[in-house]
């Protein structure tokens, strides 16, 4: 008899996601769960300012329109539909879900859960003890003068699993978190209780894996040589077990490639120790064991898991002002000499930099030597401002540079049209008390109360998976681009970024973990020197991975950096010349 499997299959990894998912999901082949993440950590803000100017909003509309197209086939079908597309108003999605239902002539059951809004509760709880101290500063919120604007409870998967022992056809959440959308429907399905910690591990690392869609099918991958086919990418879809063992894979005649690459590529995104903390259960993703199963095929087995913390992660975002940067264009000779007269200049006219409340100048060098095209010849000048009154940071500060046009260094001008100040939203990661939150979930005019898991003792008896490293000394070596035999994946944790490191074999791994410690790679990233970094190793996956401090200043919403989410820091490391032996080199 065969073991059942559950099929779960995610449309979304973002706002923004590729509209059609969900159709060719539903449309290219079996699945029994059709999920979608909408919410990173920066959407929540520009939900609020959506609900600001309309009140019944504050959610992912984009759903609606895929709900169009699918939720017949779903209903026909029988595939349960769960999504935290409700962001800042789960009610009012699930009340358009039931309009789109009656002009299809539809009838499913709709549920939508509510609890993970602390935005009203802020100043109770903290009147109850709670500091909401920054997870990386600790500093309380309430010290630090902050203004909230946004304020969710990360919730894990035992809200979705009611609202389908319920009878729910969709399940509507808030900020549920993102690899809750699978483990909820697996406790369903398999009836798991809440300490299989095995099980519920297993089912996170699951999500972890499909939540940013195809990422985990060949997007973003550094062995572009590897993937047949960008067009038309399939989605990932995790078949599970009731063991929480699966394979990761996609449907047949799609585009992309499903490896035990393309997973632990994904598995080392936005992660930062290898005990990955969720609502539900803390995943040890130094025990996961990834084995190539067949053609776009990934068999992962062995997750352990243990108890949660008694708290859970709130994402709050605060309004921390308003910001502008414009770049301008520094040509030929006397790079350095011009950028610091431009620069100069430039905040003597504006009163000095002291008045504003954050400045940052980067001088970014594109040019090359001899040129052989014009913009061979110009580096970028980028001069960026912050401060509470937009009119300082807008009109003044690009009118400002604008006069300074033919008063200046030769060759002067810039890259876009002035602007004005836009919001700048400070991400605030702390934690609140489990005691303080529970899932409210509404389904047929009837409400139900989840409350998180209960304190359970620490599980001491887990012991990480080992390699033996081989002794690569005394070789001769080769330069090589370090992207030729390792491949990575980096991104954003609110103000700081993870960089994850993989090698393919056990002798590319051996060099790898002796060869880049924290000091080698500020070394290789000389603009990573001034922060603080922290390693981890995962020789189960023969991977590091780097968690660096600050480096995003207060978040992608109020980042200086060109690159605010860190997703191209793994591309720079790999451009690096290296030196290896000649065993390991290419």
């Amino acid at each position: 008899m065969m073991a059942e499997i559950l099929k779960v299959a995610n449309c979304s990894g973002y706002l923004g996601d590729r509209v059609s998912a969900a159709k060719e999901l539903v449309e290219g082949g079996e699945i029994h769960v059709l999920t979608g993440d909408y919410l990173a950590e920066l959407t929540m803000a520009l939900l609020f300012r959506m609900k600001m100017k309309a009140p019944e909003r504050g959610y992912a509309a984009v759903f609606l329109k895929q709900m169009n197209d699918v939720m017949g086939p779903c209903l026909d079908k029988n595939i349960k539909i769960v999504t935290n597309a409700g962001g800042l108003n789960p009610k009012g999605l699930a009340k358009e879900l039931e309009n789109i239902a009656r002009e299809l002539g539809l009838h499913p059951k709709i549920a939508y859960i509510e609890g993970d809004d602390l935005l009203p509760r802020i100043a109770d709880l903290q009147e109850q003890g709670e500091q909401f101290f920054h997870l990386d500063k600790g500093v309380s919120l309430k010290s630090a003068g902050a203004m909230p604007i946004t304020a969710n409870a990360y919730f894990g998967g035992w809200g979705i699993t009611r609202a389908l022992n319920e009878g729910a056809d969709i399940v509507i959440g808030g900020r549920l978190a993102d690899a809750a959308l699978v483990a909820g429907p697996c406790a369903w399905k398999f009836g798991w209780k809440e300490n299989d910690w095995d099980k519920l591990a297993g089912a996170y690392t699951a999500g972890h894996i499909i939540e940013c869609g195809t990422q985990a099918t060949g997007g973003n991958y550094s062995f572009i040589d590897e993937v047949p086919e960008f067009k038309n990418m399939g989605y990932p879809i995790a078949e599970m077990h009731e063991d929480g063992s699966f394979v990761l894979t996609k449907h047949p005649g799609t585009g992309g490639l499903v490896s035990v690459g393309t997973a632990t590529a994904q598995l080392l995104y936005e992660i930062r120790q290898p005990c990955y903390l969720t609502p539900d259960v803390k995943v040890r993703f130094d025990t996961i064991r990834l084995n190539q199963a067949g053609k776009d095929r990934v068999h992962i087995t062995g997750v352990k898991g243990e108890p949660p913390t008694g708290s859970a992660k709130v994402c709050i975002n605060n309004f921390y002002g308003y910001r502008n940067s414009l770049t301008a264009v520094i040509t030929g000779m006397d790079i350095e000499k011009k950028a610091k007269i431009v620069e100069d200049t430039l905040f003597y006219n504006l009163g000095g930099k002291e008045q504003f409340a954050a400045t940052d100048v980067q001088l970014i060098r594109i040019d090359k030597e001899d040129p052989q095209h014009n913009d061979q010849a110009s580096a970028h000048l980028k001069i960026s401002l912050m401060d509470p009154d937009q009119k300082k940071v807008g009109k003044k500060f690009s009118s400002t540079l604008i006069g300074m046009a033919l008063s200046t260094i030769p060759g002067f001008t810039l890259t876009t049209p002035p602007a004005n100040g836009t919001p700048a939203l400070q991400h605030w990661p702390t934690l609140v008390s489990n005691k303080f939150i529970e899932q409210k979930i509404c389904v047929d005019d009837r409400e139900f109360l989840v409350k998180p898991t209960k304190v359970y003792p620490d599980v001491t008896d887990i012991e990480p998976i080992k390699v033996k490293t081989i002794d690569l000394d005394a070789q001769p070596t080769e330069e090589i681009c370090f992207g030729e035999i390792f491949a990575t994946r980096s991104g954003d944790k609110g103000g700081n970024a993870n960089l994850g490191v993989w090698a393919k074999t056990i002798e590319t791994y051996s060099f790898l973990n002796e060869f880049l410690s924290v000091d080698k790679l500020k070394e290789l990233l000389p603009d990573m020197a001034d922060f603080e970094i922290e390693k981890y190793d995962l020789p189960n996956l023969f991977a590091v991975n780097f968690y660096i401090k600050g480096v995003l200043g207060e978040g992608v919403a109020a980042s200086f950096r060109n690159d605010p989410q860190a997703k191209t820091l793994g591309e720079y490391l790999r451009a690096k010349k290296i030196h290896v032996p000649k065993s390991v080199a290419p």
